[in-house]
């Protein structure tokens, strides 16, 4: 009996130390897991307070302003600053018609690393402009890859003397481009009015001329009041002496609103009203 009970006790005491040993080794894992679940939880905490990144533009065609730092390099004068922006799978491109044949390449990045990538120089391409006065140059123009816009970012030039100049540029403020103009021809398009108090409409579709380039659509209206149209302050009269007012008047781009005036005289003194007229080719 003496045994089994001195039996029993050290059997006990196994028993207790190995619940204790159990609960030490159990410990460190539960701290481990604490720890671990502590950083998870900073990770999100960090991540959650760090802003997003910007959505690039949709795929598409737009037109944007090349601004520099520079009066000798810029955008040509036929181009009104701007150059074309393509977006294509998330990636931009920027073509820019420069003012001459003088710079030869060009380098995203400092001139001093532009010697040392010349894998990386940008060529260019023969590009025809037109000026207001209707004479035509050949330029080089340049096809720059974009991180982003509205961000000033560095462009090293490379002159026909072969030496690399510093400039900062930036490509800011695009906008969806404008419809070419189609080839010259006789059209007809879709008209979409809108201003005015909304009992005035206009014809649709309407003919559209192109000649040299230039578009020109005839405008019907529903009424035989008006009598001048305003376009860019210009002033046209009407080509008819009887029935609605007809008008042929200048259209500067497809699918791009344009703002107009129409003068009436229904009322007991003439009104000038405001009004946007789009054009869609059909």
């Amino acid at each position: 009996m003496k045994l089994n009970h001195k039996f029993a006790l050290l059997l006990a005491g196994a028993v207790l130390a190995g619940s204790l040993t159990g609960c030490g080794a159990s410990s460190a894992p539960a701290s481990s897991a604490a720890s671990s679940e502590a950083a998870a939880s900073s990770a999100v905490s960090e991540a959650a307070s760090e802003p997003a990144a910007e959505a690039a533009l949709p795929d598409g065609v737009y037109t944007a302003d090349f601004d520099t730092d520079s009066s000798m390099f810029h955008a040509n004068e036929a181009n009104d600053g701007k150059g074309t922006l393509t977006v294509k799978d998330g990636q931009m491109t920027f073509h820019v018609s420069l003012v001459s044949k003088k710079i030869v390449n060009l380098y995203v990045g400092m001139a001093a690393d532009a010697e040392a990538h010349e894998a990386d120089w940008l060529q260019p391409t023969t590009d025809t402009v037109t000026y207001s006065d209707g004479l035509s140059d050949e330029v080089y123009g340049f096809d720059i890859p974009v991180e982003a816009l509205d961000e000033d970012f560095q462009l090293a030039i490379l002159g026909s003397k072969g030496k690399w100049y510093d400039h900062t540029v930036r490509v800011a403020n695009a906008q969806p481009a404008a419809a070419e103009a189609p080839a010259d021809g006789t059209y007809t398009c879709d008209v979409t009015l809108e201003g005015g108090s909304g009992r005035a409409t206009v014809e649709s579709p309407a003919a559209l001329t192109v000649a040299d380039g230039r578009m020109t659509a005839t405008i019907v209206w529903s009424s035989p009041n008006y009598d001048y149209m305003l376009v860019d302050g210009e002033k046209y009269l009407p080509t008819n002496t009887e029935g609605n007012s007809t008008f042929e008047i200048p259209v500067a781009a497809l699918d791009t609103p344009l703002d107009v005036v129409g003068d009436t005289v229904a009322m007991s003194t003439p009104h000038e009203i405001e009004y946007t007229l789009t054009f869609t080719l059909n």
